[in-house]
């Protein structure tokens, strides 16, 4: 069943003021105390993914180059309870604050509670949690993902076809966001595209299968993945094996675009095997994850409003979110080296 949006409420954050948090101006901050020896906390979210492994290295680089105090980071391997585990080893050995991506973003809920409770401020990358304080959440417009995604296969099959959308987890907002605002506007804009959702659970060889049995069922003449960090290579494996890894003038070319940015996916666009990518920011990722784990040990505080780096934050009913720029990556600008995976090893 299709998600359908919902209209958010935005409600006062009377948790704030237990994390330190108060209105300051559009997006700056002022310092309350030095950070002193209040070491950082750092969960990884998982090591299957090129997307989160290149994030891991920009903030293992930025944490070695000495300006950060951070812990020895953990890594909970994509599972909730390794999460919470490692969350509870790192407020053990003296973290002050928590940066973390939880996967599930449902389920973490009364861990941020324990934490606000002992007034440990947390900080997520790329997920928004459901519920529990946050000091701030790092991320993009994750249904600008999905819309962009509708729009640029909408255009390239002149609004008729049968496009599969490998959809992620659904108990995670980045999923239910992608799904719900690729799914709207397909409905909205293109009705004669005939959208087969697949949920997918983030996994790649659930991909591959779902994708199997749509084409042995009739022809697809476009894919929406919503990860190519875990799903490009297993697509772009069965579509080989079944000879439709063609080039666009070819009228067996299958559209596909992605969410990621990874350099594979530039790659496989420069050969003519995908057509597009949304780049999520590895690299702004990592640095403003740690840039606002570093501000909240400091008592530094933020409000909504634009940033002075290209971004908006926004007020969300459990904290303030910073929605950093992701653009839609094509043949056009694949070679930009301001884009991060054109950077990597530079």
């Amino acid at each position: 069943m299709r998600l359908h949006r919902t209209s958010r409420t935005v409600l006062a954050l009377t948790a704030v003021a237990a994390l330190g948090l108060s209105a300051a101006a559009c997006g700056r901050g002022g310092s309350k105390s030095g950070s002193g020896d209040k070491k950082i906390g750092i969960d990884f979210p998982r090591s299957d993914s090129d997307f989160w492994n290149s994030y891991a290295k920009y903030v293992n680089a930025d944490v070695k180059s000495g300006s950060i105090n951070a812990l020895p980071p953990t890594n909970s391997n994509n599972q909730t309870d390794v999460l919470v585990s490692n969350v509870s080893t790192l407020t053990g050995q003296g973290a002050k604050v928590i940066l973390i991506a939880p996967q599930d973003t449902g389920a973490i809920a009364s861990t941020l509670e324990n934490l606000a409770s002992k007034h440990i401020p947390v900080v997520s990358v790329d997920t928004r949690p459901d519920k529990g304080q946050v000091y701030m959440v790092v991320r993009a417009d994750n249904q600008a993902y999905g819309t962009k995604a509708c729009q640029f296969l909408g255009a390239k099959l002149k609004g008729t076809g049968t496009v599969v959308e490998f959809e992620g987890d659904l108990t995670s907002i980045n999923g239910r966001d992608r799904s719900q605002a690729f799914g709207d506007c397909m409905s909205k804009n293109y009705p004669d595209i005939k959208v087969e959702a697949e949920p997918t659970n983030w996994e790649g060889d659930v991909a591959a299968s779902k994708l199997q049995d749509a084409l042995n069922a009739g022809p697809v003449n476009g894919i929406y993945m919503q990860a190519g960090g875990v799903f490009l290579a297993p697509t772009l494996s069965l579509l080989q094996q079944k000879h439709l890894l063609v080039p666009p003038t070819d009228p067996k070319h299958i559209f596909i675009i992605s969410n990621d940015g990874i350099p594979a996916e530039f790659q496989a666009i420069k050969a003519g095997q995908i057509d597009a990518t949304i780049s999520q920011p590895a690299d702004l990722y990592a640095k403003y994850g740690l840039f606002y784990a570093q501000a909240a040990a400091e008592g530094k505080t933020f409000s909504p409003g634009p940033t002075d780096h290209g971004s908006t934050i926004i007020q969300l009913p459990n904290g303030l979110e910073d929605q950093l720029p992701a653009p839609l990556v094509t043949a056009a600008n694949v070679d930009d080296p301001s884009l991060w995976a054109n950077q990597l090893g530079k």
